[in-house]
């Protein structure tokens, strides 16, 4: 795992004074909904070694994680151990956290509406399991003091301090069991979390939030108001889970005119089963941060589009996150049937129309050296 560190957040905070050089910069990449339908979980299974194995789920995006400075994916399900099981109560074994990890993700966060498919046993065993990978999580937790001291997250590298804090609109109507604590959306709740995120000095502030209504690709007014209210109250940027499909992406200007803050209404499905129109993909953001004397500014914001191929065989399908450029400047390498190529252009070109005020990653369109591209393409 890359070096990052963690900064224990105890009651009173923490004082600034950090040395730093006269320029820094952090690139921060944030994934959408690591999912586990039945077929994932089904298509994993290794009968050779008896395991499951993810790696073909990570590996066309891994060179491209795996490069950012920290990076930070929504776990939406549970690793509450066998039975395995997708949907509606995920349960998915422990080896899609660990291929994950492999692939290059820094830190997973967990406040959604699955986080309690397992009951509390399955709750504390999602982190204790993420414990033992060494995996950085948050938005959920054992119990409040485990709260108290570890929230809001305090990352930092590169001499740039992070603030990262997690909420949910709910968990599928099931009561949080006490003392488990899942980040709910609660105003004044967020207000003072952020208020203590100030008291840690952060150089940027980022809230990460599962909100929305599921498959619809404009944000609604809760939402909009609820951006608002956060960004008011002090986060510098928004990235959004839950509708399970790419809505916008927005800028809004701070009073200073210094900031420019950005909120990502929904990045989609990194990962899932789910195959209709909208749904079958998302997009990978990228926020590039540099930080003077004076402040810490957004110097660049990108997106990735990238589709899920399922590559079917008799009695078992194997999944694949494909960047699309990567696909585009590799097609006859995938040798995809006519509908799946139907259906990945037709993912890019409705998420390009849908972000056409954003620009789009570049990392895959660029030449790769014969090393980088043996580590690409490898079967």
């Amino acid at each position: 795992m890359r070096y990052l560190t963690i900064i224990l957040f105890l009651v009173f905070g923490l004082p600034a004074g950090f040395s730093q050089s006269d320029t820094s910069r952090l690139k921060l990449v944030f994934a959408g909904d690591i999912m586990g339908h039945d077929e994932q979980i089904a298509g994993a299974w290794n009968a050779g070694l008896s395991s499951y194995e993810y790696e073909p789920t990570f590996r066309y995006v891994k060179p491209y994680i795996e490069q950012a400075d920290i990076a930070i994916a929504n776990l939406e399900v549970t690793l509450a151990g066998p039975p395995y099981k997708g949907y509606p109560e995920f349960s998915s074994p422990d080896a899609l956290a660990i291929a994950a990890r492999d692939a290059g993700f820094d830190v997973f966060i967990q406040a959604n509406n699955h986080a309690l498919d397992r009951g509390r046993k399955g709750f504390t065993r999602t982190l204790r399991i993420l414990d033992s990978l060494n995996v950085i999580h948050t938005g959920t937790f054992v119990d409040s003091l485990r709260r108290v001291i570890n929230y809001p997250l305090i990352l930092e590298k590169n001499e740039i301090r992070i603030a990262l804090l997690n909420y949910t609109y709910g968990t599928n109507g099931i009561i949080i069991p006490r003392p488990s604590i899942i980040n709910r959306i609660d105003t004044s709740k967020i207000r003072m979390d952020l208020e203590k995120a100030a008291l840690a000095n952060p150089d940027f502030t980022i809230v990460t939030i599962h909100w929305g209504e599921e498959y619809q690709r404009i944000e609604n007014p809760t939402q909009q108001r609820l951006a608002t209210f956060i960004l008011r109250n002090g986060a510098d940027a928004i990235i959004g889970s839950h509708p399970h499909v790419v809505q916008p992406v927005k800028w809004f200007s701070s009073p200073d005119s210094i900031r420019s803050h950005v909120v990502v209404y929904s990045q989609g499905n990194f990962v899932s089963n789910q195959r209709a129109q909208y749904k079958d993909g998302g997009i990978i953001v990228e926020l590039n941060l540099i930080k003077t004397e004076d402040s810490t500014v957004i110097d660049e914001f990108n997106y990735m589009p990238t589709w899920v191929y399922r590559n079917d065989l008799p009695g078992k399908s194997t999944f694949y996150i494909v960047p699309v450029s990567f696909y585009e400047n590799h097609a006859t390498y995938f040798n995809f049937k006519d509908h799946d190529k139907y259906k990945i252009s037709q993912f890019a070109t409705d998420t390009r129309e849908h972000l056409k005020n954003v620009k789009e990653n570049d990392f895959f369109r660029k030449p790769f050296d014969s090393a980088q591209g043996d580590t690409i393409i490898n079967r």
